[in-house]
Formats: structure tokens, C-alpha cells, sequence
């Protein structure tokens, strides 16, 4: 505890176990056991060699009673023995010796190695901790040859490159979200300025006054409802109010909300799993879009089927010829092919199709129209223990539509 309460807490920090130590103590381990073992064996050896072994004394004299002979072949080969032992306990002693300076030798060598090894590593990492959300464009490009370090640092690298695009489309999306919602307050606060300005106005005028605020206010709505439906599509499906339902179905309504001479329809049972509101949400965008860009005597074709147990839906309509380059960037939040009209939406629906495809985990397939406009098929993963008919019938549907201008 400190005395007060200005004075700073002593932290003892032990010993910290980095991987260049962990590396070096194991270098150091591994050498002393396998030294070890070969001093081991070593002195086995040895202490086995016939040449130290059984030593035989042959001694005799000339003269004399033959005892005195044996007691000095017993004192000869106990010298023998005692100058053996003690050999062997030198040889021991100077192996134990040399194997403890070596073992000293590979530990300091071991940490050499290991932080050369390591260099890479520490490289990467001072880089990675200079690397912010500010300057994602920057990279490791880690040098050297092809192996697991330089594996990592290229992997690094392209996480870094798709963290990069997500920071630069979030920056797009908010200046765009920005600038699509202070339009409609603008307008409104100039209408209501123009509105006051005058020194006398009449009922007529400020009613029409109110009804440009009141259309500004619901085309606010419209866009903050579309950033709603977007943000939540992007957070994925929830659990909670997901099962099973009929993609067919879902399009049946929305196709029955939206009367419209130009629409051909040709539903089959197509049967998901999934959010019923956010895949109602996927076709009426669809749908809408559809209308929105076929002239008055264009088509549109819609349809739902199955194939290989999978509910897809198909909408594709005429209308003016879309570059096949420009498709992708018609998924992105505010993104279109021409200035926004006075009637026109604010660019996000299909941007919301492509993230409730992504939260289902369906695939988008979108391609341009043999007669303009563009084609759009959802294929939805196939519903948790059940397979629906053959693949055969979207293929059929899908060659009678092509003939018939889809």
C-alpha cells in the first residue's frame, strides 16, 4: 500500500517469458539432455572396455615361499582397480565440465538464433502498432524468402487491404447518408424561409408550403427507414424471428400490393428458411427498382421455383441498357447510373437486396437484360431438413424466359 495516496503503486513485474526466451531455454534444454545422454553412453563405454576391464596381474619370484606371490598380484590389481576408478571419475568430471560450458555455449548461441529468427516478428510488429485507421494504406511487406513469417506478413497485408475498402466505403456511406439527409432539411428550411418572407401570405400559400414540408418529412422517412432496414440486414438474420416460409408466397403479396400491367408473374413453391420481413423487404426492393426504370411499354418477369432443394427468386425487366461493369456498383449505398430524378429513390435498395442476400447466406446473381434493364436472381440456401424438386425446373424456367425476353 502506498504511504499516500499521490505516491505511485510499485509494480513487480517478473521475468517476461517472450518467445525468444521460451525458444533459447528449450535450444538450451535439448542440448543438455542429448549431451547428456552421449556423456552417458559414453562413459559406458568405457567403464565396459575390455582394454579397463578384467585386468589379469601375473606376478612371481624367483625365490621364496609362492605366497608372497599372490599377495602382491592381489596389491597390484587393487591399484589397477583404484587407478581405474579414478579414471573414469576424472573422465566424468572434465565430460560434466565441458557439457556445462557447452550448454552455455548453445544457450547464448540459442539466443542469437532466436532473435535473429524472430527479427521478422518484431518487425511486423512495430509496423502493425504505427498502422491506425488513418493510414491503412500502409503494409508490412515483410522481406525474405517464402516461408511461414512471410506467409503471415502477405496475410496481414491483405486483412489490412479489406480493412482498408470497409474504412473507405463506411466513409463513403456516411458522406453519402450525410448529404442524402440534410437535402430534405434544407429544402424544408428554404421553403419555410420563403414562406416568411413574404409580407402577407394567404392560406393557399402556406398550405402549399406545408405540403413541400410534409413530402420532404416523408422522403426523410423513406431514406431513414431504408438505413434501418440496411444497418439491420448487415447484422444478419435474428434467430428469434426466423423459420420456415414460402418465397413464393412473400412475392405474392408484394406483386399484389403493386398492380402493374407490365408485371408477368409465375410462382412455384419455393420453400426457406429465414427473416419473412427482410426477405419481404428483398423482393419489394426488387420489384420497386424493376418498375421504377421500365418504360411504359416494357416488361417485367418475375418468378420463384426451386432447384437442388433451393427456393430462388428471379425478377427481370427492360428498359435502358446497364454496362455489365456498372452492375457491382449499383450494390453499393448510393450508388445509380444517372443523377437522381425528382421521383427516384436515394439508391439504396438494391444495396439492401445484396445485404439480405449476405445475411441469408443466398447468392445474388445479377447480369444485364438482353433487352436492357437487368436481370436478378436469388438463390436462398436450402431449408433445414427438407430438399425441394430438381435443379431441372429453374433451368426450364429460366431457358422459356430466355426466349421470351428475359
Amino acid at each position: 500500500m502506498p504511504a499516500t495516496a499521490s505516491e505511485p503503486v510499485r509494480q513487480h513485474r517478473g521475468i517476461r517469458w517472450s518467445a525468444r526466451l521460451r525458444l533459447t531455454l528449450l535450444y538450451g534444454a535439448l542440448f543438455l539432455v542429448s549431451g547428456a545422454a552421449l556423456l552417458a553412453a559414453t562413459y559406458l563405454l568405457v567403464a565396459q572396455s575390455p582394454a579397463t576391464k578384467n585386468t589379469k596381474i601375473t606376478a612371481w619370484r624367483a625365490e621364496g615361499p609362492t605366497g608372497g606371490s599372490d599377495r602382491l598380484r592381489g596389491r597390484l590389481e587393487d591399484i589397477v582397480s583404484e587407478r581405474r576408478s579414478a579414471e573414469l571419475r576424472v573422465l566424468l568430471t572434465k565430460s560434466g565440465v565441458a557439457l556445462a560450458g557447452m550448454t552455455g555455449v548453445s544457450v547464448a548461441l540459442g539466443w542469437v538464433m532466436a532473435g535473429r529468427v524472430l527479427r521478422p516478428v518484431r518487425v511486423m510488429a512495430d509496423r502493425a502498432r504505427r498502422i491506425s485507421e488513418r493510414n491503412l494504406h500502409e503494409r508490412l511487406a515483410v522481406a525474405g524468402p517464402a516461408d511461414e513469417l512471410k506467409e503471415l506478413g502477405d496475410t496481414f497485408d491483405g486483412l489490412l487491404s479489406r480493412l482498408d475498402a470497409a474504412f473507405a466505403a463506411q466513409r463513403r456511406f456516411v458522406a453519402n447518408a450525410s448529404h442524402e439527409l440534410r437535402t430534405p432539411l434544407t429544402l424544408q428550411r428554404a421553403t419555410v424561409e420563403v414562406a416568411l418572407a413574404e409580407p402577407d401570405p394567404d392560406v393557399a400559400t402556406l398550405r402549399q408550403v406545408c405540403q413541400r414540408v410534409l413530402r420532404a418529412g416523408e422522403s426523410q422517412e423513406r431514406l431513414i427507414e431504408a438505413l434501418l432496414t440496411l444497418a439491420s440486414s448487415e447484422r444478419g438474420i435474428d434467430p428469434a424471428r426466423s423459420g420456415p416460409t414460402d418465397l413464393a408466397a412473400v412475392v405474392e403479396t408484394v406483386v399484389r400490393e403493386r398492380e402493374d400491367a407490365r408485371m408477368t408473374v409465375a410462382t412455384r413453391p419455393a420453400p426457406m428458411y429465414g427473416d419473412a420481413p427482410l426477405v419481404e423487404r428483398l423482393a419489394a426492393n426488387l420489384v420497386d427498382n424493376a418498375r421504377r426504370y421500365t418504360p411504359g411499354d416494357g416488361w417485367i418477369h418475375i418468378a420463384t421455383g426451386t432447384g437442388g432443394g433451393r427456393g430462388w427468386l428471379h425478377i427481370a425487366n427492360s428498359g435502358e441498357p446497364i454496362p455489365r461493369s456498372r452492375i457491382p456498383a449499383l450494390l453499393q449505398p448510393f450508388q445509380r447510373l444517372a443523377p437522381r430524378g425528382a421521383d427516384e429513390g436515394h439508391g439504396l435498395g438494391l444495396s439492401i437486396v445484396a445485404a439480405v442476400a449476405q445475411a441469408h447466406g443466398a447468392d445474388l446473381t445479377t447480369l444485364p437484360g438482353p433487352d436492357g434493364g437487368l436481370a436478378v436472381t436469388v438463390t436462398f440456401p436450402a431449408p433445414p431438413g427438407g430438399a425441394g424438386p430438381s435443379r431441372g425446373a429453374a433451368r426450364a424456367y429460366a431457358a422459356g424466359q430466355g426466349t421470351g425476353g428475359l
